[in-house]
């Protein structure tokens, strides 16, 4: 069958099963709501200590076998904790079976090796929206149900200026030098590909394409965890879920400032919760997605009941970001109680696409959001990123509630550019304060604004006409 049928009858299957209607309602999404509907994975009582499989934590030896076997063993037996105790383990990557629990002790650090051929063979993935048989990720779980990754350690990717990062191609962006590989004709080729209709299978990349791999990434998988860890100096981007139904991340530190290195990415995913993070990151910290131009569009499974909640967010370019891979729409994502503050911090909720990305994003809502400084706009919507108006995919975003929405400084405070065609409709905006806006705010080809007790530098803003 092929992969845009599988997944169209997927997501019809997974809406029949949940009783939520393909197309979005009128309720205004909460995060208890989502949150509600999310199920965390049960383990059974039985742990599976890799260095019982000849792990040591010394720092030089290879962990890669130890930790295979122990996870072998672990779903052999019908699932349980895989434990990695204190000590530094260096390993290749790590592939999850259903039932497993990948569990750090406090002072334990799994540090990934930086050398591509260990991940291989190629398995199926998604890189920037698209699917593609490229590199492993580095903690991978494909079609798989109860996996999680817990614990109080450390998870090392090893990205820096010497490994993964320069081939990003942008010597002031990861450390690529002139006569440096990087990953443009790997990208194009990519890119070609899907628009052509090229079936994944065939989108055969790895050594010579320079395409990096995610950090974790469950793919097709149910009831995934991820919980305490602290994630570190990704490849590309940290926490990757794609196509999965109940996820939790909660809890978890993710510090990384290479080049793409989004902190946590749901991608055509539905059921995810998102609470008490803290994210120090390189690119966006959170941005939700549902794939690429006609990948997107072919597969057709948007990103949908989405909660993020209590999450602390640094370093980015955004803090709450949907695109702008997001062919596939996105829809009911609630936004509450965080906070944003950093002169690296470009927006704090921002929405990017394009007329050759197109999708629709609906029914978002953002509630008691605490913004410090940003150094573009506090909300964001644009629909002429990277392309610009140069496809016919238009896209459509409708339906965004901000309340207590409070903002210490920045230029803007909105920033809405949408299309004379499709104007972004139905803005709400009641009970929000923003303080320190030197530039003002930009409205151009939006409709519905409606503003309730909303004050700008100590005054009242009125809603555009």
């Amino acid at each position: 069958m092929p992969v845009s049928v599988r997944h169209t009858i997927l997501c019809c299957a997974l809406s029949l099963l949940s009783g939520v209607p393909m197309t979005a309602g009128e309720d205004t999404p909460t995060a208890a709501g989502i949150a509600a509907r999310v199920v965390r994975p049960v383990f059974p009582d039985r742990t599976f200590d890799i260095t019982a499989y000849g792990a040591k934590g010394d720092g030089t030896a290879d962990a890669t076998e130890a930790i295979r076997r122990a996870v072998t063993a672990c779903t052999e037996s019908g699932g349980g904790r895989v434990l990695v105790p204190s000590g530094t383990y260096l390993t290749g990557p790590i592939h999850l079976e259903s039932g497993v629990e990948l569990h750090l002790a406090d002072g334990a650090v799994v540090r990934f090796s930086t050398d591509p051929s260990r991940y291989l063979p190629l398995v199926r993935t998604r890189w920037e929206g698209m699917e593609v048989m490229n590199y492993s990720p580095l903690i991978y779980a494909f079609r798989k149900k109860n996996i999680a990754v817990t614990g109080k350690g450390v998870l090392d990717g090893q990205g820096s200026s010497e490994h993964w990062w320069p081939w990003k191609g942008k010597s002031d962006d990861g450390g690529w030098k002139p006569g440096m590989p990087h990953q443009k004709a790997g990208r194009d080729r990519l890119l070609a590909m899907t628009e052509n209709g090229t079936p994944a299978a065939e989108r055969v990349f790895g050594d010579g394409y320079y395409l990096r791999p995610s950090f974790f990434q469950p793919y097709e998988c149910t009831n995934v965890l991820v919980e305490g860890v602290t994630f570190r100096d990704a490849p590309m981007w940290f926490i990757h879920p794609v196509l999965c139904t109940s996820v939790t991340v909660t809890g978890v530190t993710v510090q990384g400032h290479g080049p793409n290195n989004d902190g946590c990415n749901p991608e055509s995913s539905r059921d995810v919760l998102i609470e008490d993070c803290f994210f120090d990151t390189g690119d966006d910290c959170i941005a939700v997605k549902s794939g690429r131009n006609r990948d997107g569009r072919d597969i057709g499974v948007p990103s949908e009941n989405i909660a993020v909640r209590r999450c602390r967010m640094k370093e980015g370019h955004g803090g709450v970001v949907i695109g702008s891979e997001v062919s596939g729409g996105a829809r009911n994502i609630a936004v509450e109680e965080c906070t944003m503050d950093s002169p690296r911090l470009d927006r704090a909720i921002r929405i990017k696409t394009n007329s050759v990305r197109g999708g629709t994003v609906e029914n978002i809502a953002v509630r008691n959001l605490t913004v410090g400084q940003v150094a573009e706009a506090v909300v964001l919507v644009d629909f002429n990123y990277e392309e610009g108006d140069a496809g016919a995919h238009t896209p459509i975003v409708r339906n965004i509630l901000l309340e207590n929405v409070t903002a210490r400084s920045g230029p803007y405070a909105f920033f809405l550019k949408g299309y004379r065609r499709s104007p972004v409709t139905g803005i709400t905006a009641r009970d929000c304060t923003f303080d320190g806006i030197t530039a003002g705010n930009v409205f151009q080809h939006t409709d519905g604004i409606r503003f309730t007790n909303v004050i700008m530098n100590g005054r009242p803003l009125s809603a555009p006409r």
